[in-house]
């Protein structure tokens, strides 16, 4: 199958490339914009505790007054506020209030610290559109104009809370994009300058590749709109290293192909045609395998990895389609000229570095698995220490933006959850009025639980039915601490309502408790779907049910390597509290999805070394020596371009960088070039039962078989 596209593609390379330009302007112009949401409740089904508590406020108390922005004034010279400062401050307030401002509902003073060094203006926002792009432009017009009023006197304002932490984390990811899109076309660039000495092809993959990402982000948008998923500007970030990384990889798995086809004397086109057909059915499994792992994420209860399952699904999708005909149809046009000035594709260099490493694996394959196996198990330790943080915002900036800069004074001058109090609200069950000579009671109850701060009484709603109690934490919200907390609070809560009543515990340490619920419910469910469905389609490619086992082990191994990896790098070297919460996930993800594509490269080129004629050793031998430099140039370049997400300057995308990165060179240079090959040398012919993959096979494009050490390998030297 894989030889008749090759052969169309060929055949025809004109009418391939105009059919993708034709399609890229007509998705690229006709595309709606991606939305994004930065509000984490956003992310949780409404089956979830939290989220009925938001649902039964706005109902209850629609116009309760939930602050979205926070003003926090001090002195300038860091000393107690005056009465002037006091003045100064209410002035300011009044005038804000009168901006009338798009979004802006209500701005009223807020309490002074206990120490007389803080105060506040707190400015609610219309709840309906919490997290939505309005709001960060609401909150640039406030921070502009609050800091344009507290000019001339003694005061030094910020803004902070949720809307202007969605400004911060807006401009944070656009810094974070164009570093990480700029590192990500430099070492591409480089890199293949130095495997081909070639400019022509080192430009190229970045020229395809950007017109594959038009059409990819084209049609993201279109399955955004068409599915109402959520969206979250990290998204951008993770695609632009996906689409140049895997896209960079197909490219490199068909260009050294197409080298050796030309070094074994095929004529150019039909050289192109026999790279299609031998690596093909590699390029297609490989990206099944990461397309079905990303779209198992459509089981996750997170609207965020919901969202991100489907657009890197159809981002590898696009790549693959490219992958098997457009960058075909180019290169067969340019044809040789392609490796222009370079000579040296012609010939196979001497003393290839990947044909000693065959040899040491084809010699002692037991202490390659056994060496690479332990060094696996080594690394997998740290998991036992690792611990999830559930603060989005924070981890999607720097510390020092301004919010965050807020949001760590406040820590210190209020309570540390001051800034996102948790409610309980008390609810009769036959609509009756509540009766409110147990309120005492229940508040007291409440406040003896461990962890709170204060609780009080806030609020009854008209009809008498529905009591909010504000409840301040003594930890900030997103903490362990509070997460513990608020489980205590919701056991008390619901455990003391009285006969009547039932109690729904909200606020933002609620919703980190929901999401690692949630978290936790899509590990029992993506993990064991996502390598059940890659094993699926590594049985179909292999035609075994043997390999699949220990493949998937070995990329078990991978993960858990990678994780404790990233434990003892940011948890116990950098002192981070914890790793956030959905790293682990799509850390599997791309680890076990993405680092299965080395595994399936090196796999099928050894079943075609098998079919040659060759022994279980000697094949594994002859497909390290052929295949390794294909594995380790992709594997090189995809584990450098999502280390550039580490450029963006902050937590998430400095630890999904390190550790997807970390994850990909360890499944090419570990597992792809050691474990996997030696343990098929070991397990032999029983590898591939019930079938005979490795058994010889004559297919059209079949060469006769050469000594090992006169064969053309896939790409050495330069």
């Amino acid at each position: 199958m894989f030889r008749r596209i090759g052969a169309a593609v060929v055949r025809h390379p004109v009418w391939t490339i105009v059919a993708w330009l034709i399609a890229a302007v007509a998705i690229v112009a006709t595309a709606p914009g991606l939305p994004s949401n930065s509000d984490e409740s956003s992310f949780l089904p409404k089956s979830y505790e939290s989220i009925q508590a938001v649902e039964l406020q706005q109902k209850a108390f629609p116009s309760a007054f939930t602050p979205s922005a926070i003003a926090l004034y001090q002195r300038t010279d860091g000393g107690r506020l005056t009465a002037a400062d006091q003045k100064d401050i209410a002035r300011i307030t009044t005038e804000l209030g009168e901006k009338k401002i798009d979004q802006v509902q209500k701005v009223v003073p807020g309490p002074p610290s206990k120490d007389g060094r803080y105060s506040l203006t707190l400015v609610q926002m219309d709840s309906k559109n919490a997290g939505q792009p309005k709001q960060a432009d609401a909150a640039k017009t406030l921070r502009a104009d609050v800091k344009q009023l507290a000019r001339g006197t003694h005061l030094d304002v910020r803004l902070g809370g949720s809307a202007a932490q969605a400004l911060d984390q807006q401009d944070s990811s656009k810094r974070g994009q164009a570093l990480i899109g700029i590192g990500t076309f430099v070492i591409i660039l480089v890199t293949l300058l130095i495997i081909f000495r070639a400019p022509i092809l080192a430009v190229l993959p970045l020229v395809l590749i950007g017109l594959v990402s038009a059409v990819a982000n084209g049609l993201i948008a279109y399955a955004t709109k068409l599915f109402g998923l959520q969206a979250n500007s990290s998204i951008s970030s993770i695609l632009i290293v996906v689409l140049f990384g895997v896209g960079t990889d197909y490219f490199l798995f068909l260009m050294f192909r197409y080298r050796e086809r030309l070094r074994a004397g095929d004529e150019s086109k039909e050289a192109m045609i026999n790279a299609v057909g031998r690596v093909g059915e590699a390029i297609a499994s490989a990206a099944g395998a990461v397309i079905i792992a990303f779209l198992a994420l459509v089981l996750s209860t997170l609207g965020f990895l919901k969202q991100m399952g489907p657009a890197l699904a159809i981002a590898v999708a696009a790549t693959l389609v490219a992958g098997l005909t457009l960058i075909p149809a180019v290169v067969s046009l340019i044809g040789p000229k392609v490796f222009w000035p370079s000579k040296s594709w012609q010939k196979e260099p001497e003393n290839a570095r990947f044909a000693a490493l065959g040899r040491a694996v084809r010699r002692r394959p037991a202490l390659a698995a056994v060496a690479s196996g332990l060094v696996l198990l080594a690394l997998s330790a740290g998991t036992l220490g690792y611990k999830a943080t559930f603060d989005l915002a924070s981890g999607s900036m720097p510390k020092t933006k301004e919010s965050m800069v807020v949001q760590d004074q406040m820590q210190k001058a209020y309570s540390a959850g001051a800034a996102a109090p948790t409610d309980v609200y008390l609810s009769s069950t036959d609509g009756k009025p509540l009766d409110k000579s147990r309120f005492t009671g229940y508040e007291h109850k409440l406040g003896t639980v461990d962890g709170v701060a204060s609780v009080r009484m806030s609020q009854l709603d008209k009809d008498g039915t529905t009591a909010d109690f504000t409840v301040t934490l003594r930890y900030e919200a997103s903490t362990d601490q509070a997460i513990d907390a608020v489980q205590r609070v919701r056991d008390t809560a619901h455990a003391n309502a009285p006969a009547g009543t039932e109690a729904l515990v909200g606020g933002m340490s609620s919703i980190y408790k929901d999401i690692d619920t949630a978290v936790n419910h899509d590990y029992r469910t993506v993990f064991p779907v996502a390598a059940l469905l890659i094993m699926v389609i590594l049985g179909l490619l292999l035609r075994s049910v043997v390999a699949p086992w220990y493949l998937m082990a070995s990329v078990g191994l991978g993960f858990g390597a990678t994780l404790g990896a990233t434990v003892w790098i940011f948890q116990k070297g950098e002192g981070h509290s914890g790793l956030m919460f959905m790293l682990p996930v799509i850390m599997y993800l791309f680890v076990v999805a993405i680092g299965t594509d080395y595994n399936i490269l090196m796999i099928a080129r050894l079943r075609e070394e098998a079919r040659e004629g060759r022994d279980p050793r000697e094949a594994a031998g002859q497909a390290l020596r052929h295949a390794g430099p294909t594995v380790a140039a992709a594997g090189f370049i995809l584990a450098a371009t999502f280390a550039t997400m580490m450029l963006a300057g902050n937590a998430l995308l400095t630890e999904m960088g390190f550790a997807v990165s970390f994850g990909i060179a360890i499944a090419a240079f570990v597992m792809a070039m050691f474990f996997t090959p030696s343990l098929t040398a070991l397990i032999g012919h029983a590898a591939w039962w019930p079938g005979h993959g490795d058994r010889a096979a004559q297919t059209p494009d079949t060469v006769p078989a050469r000594p090992a050490d006169d064969r053309d390998p896939a790409g050495h030297g330069r």
